[in-house]
């Protein structure tokens, strides 16, 4: 599926009414950025911390999470 979006003068995107559909993205999600090559990717977050910290016992902050994520694309050899 394709669809055009315009950057703003504030460098903002709207994403189209059908892909947040499909995606299921709501107001408030969080969305994970990263690029491959020359393109942009935006991926759902999925879960949240509060989850996470119950199950693991331990507070986890976004700060760590996205350092992971990074972490893994650097071994992997991918660019998050």
């Amino acid at each position: 599926m394709f669809e055009e979006s315009r950057v703003t003068r504030n460098y903002r995107i709207t994403i189209p009414a059908t892909i947040r559909q499909k995606l299921g993205i709501r107001v408030g999600d969080k969305l994970i950025v990263y690029t491959e090559g020359d393109k942009i990717i935006l991926v759902k977050k999925k879960g949240d911390l509060v989850s996470l910290n119950l199950k693991l016992g331990r507070k986890f902050t976004d700060e760590e999470v996205n350092k992971v994520i990074e972490e893994a694309g650097e071994e992997v050899g991918g660019s998050c």
